[in-house]
């Protein structure tokens, strides 16, 4: 399978950025990225020039909108068309929702606990969530150095209890990019798992996302196969447990090789843990060349697992990498 290296949430001089689409799409390719989602504020204006910047660059781009309101930011990716923002009110984000899925296109929550008025107008998230199901992801990790945010720590659990709730939805990361700045702080990269079905890359990586077959990282990407019956299933997927079966086996893959010399780590022991519903279910020390590290957990009782890379980054302690979630039945 091969992974798309994605940045998920991005802005030009069509709304409050300070690049063009151009400039953002080279930047990006610096960067050792295959895609961008251009996420303008409430106006998709910018993608005038989207297949000659594509053509120019190799880079992918997912046509996107962030709806910008007083009562939360919602990135949608994947339209062709636009979908007016203006309205959804703080009971009816639903409607919203439905509008966009109707163009078949993807809703996302950004940043939901960033801070908001009159900091960041709509920034934090108070729209009414009647039904989870229909949000497709959260943007768990946002900005530069994102582990380490309160904010997107807070994002991170709220879509841990989600999945703990029983609810299938996925995890994203998106650095809100606005202009062409240098920074020395890690990069978040959302690696999405394409498929061989028909379609352009884009609509490939916009249904990756739909299917929750994504993994973040700021550095290595870890990805994640469960065996059950002699049957494989990916990240996104749900397992089938056989009549029987103890144990869920996991295979899990750790990539160094990813975007080389684009980001940097300190020689260290590293941290591969397999969260789940209920809490840690297994873990070992991890070192810093590609390996599979296998795992068994019971069958019984969970609902979801995902694998969590952890280390040290700029002297702290904190989550290099995750996948999203392989959910169980």
């Amino acid at each position: 399978m091969r992974w798309l290296a994605s940045e998920l949430h991005t802005h030009t001089l069509h709304s409050d950025g300070r690049q063009s689409l151009r400039e953002l799409a080279a930047g990006a390719a610096k960067l050792g990225f295959d895609c961008i989602a251009l996420t303008d504020h409430n106006t998709m204006s910018g993608l005038g020039e989207c297949e000659q910047v594509q053509q120019e660059t190799g880079i992918v781009i997912i046509p996107g909108m962030e709806w910008t309101t007083f009562y939360g930011h919602m990135v949608t990716m994947g339209l062709q068309n636009f979908v007016d923002w203006r309205k959804a009110g703080r009971s009816d984000i639903h409607e919203g929702i439905s509008m966009v899925h109707g163009q078949g296109g993807l809703a996302g929550m950004a940043h939901p606990f960033r801070i908001g008025s009159p900091v960041c107008t709509g920034c934090y998230w108070e729209y009414e969530i009647r039904d989870w199901n229909d949000l497709d992801y959260i943007e768990v990790w946002s900005g530069t150095f994102a582990s380490v945010k309160p904010e997107n720590q807070r994002a991170f659990a709220l879509w841990t209890e989600r999945l703990n709730a029983g609810i299938r939805i996925a995890a994203t990361s998106g650095r809100d990019w606005h202009e062409q700045k240098h920074t020395d702080e890690p990069l978040s990269v959302t690696y999405l798992g394409l498929d061989d079905e028909p379609g352009t890359i884009a609509q490939q990586a916009v249904r990756a996302l739909a299917q929750g077959r994504a993994s973040v990282t700021i550095g290595p990407v870890v990805t994640m196969e469960a065996e059950s019956g002699g049957t494989l299933y990916g990240i996104g997927e749900s397992v089938s447990v056989q009549n029987g079966a103890d144990l869920i086996h996991l295979h899990v893959k750790i990539d160094f090789s990813v975007r080389q010399t684009l980001w940097e780590l300190p020689e260290q022991d590293f941290s591969l843990k397999i969260t789940g519903n209920s809490g840690t279910l297994a873990q070992c020390a991890a070192g810093s060349t590609d390996q599979i590290y296998e795992f068994s957990i019971p069958a019984d009782g969970h609902i979801w697992a995902r694998a969590e890379l952890w280390g040290i980054v700029k002297g702290m302690r904190t989550m290099i990498a995750f996948t999203n979630a392989i959910y169980i039945s």
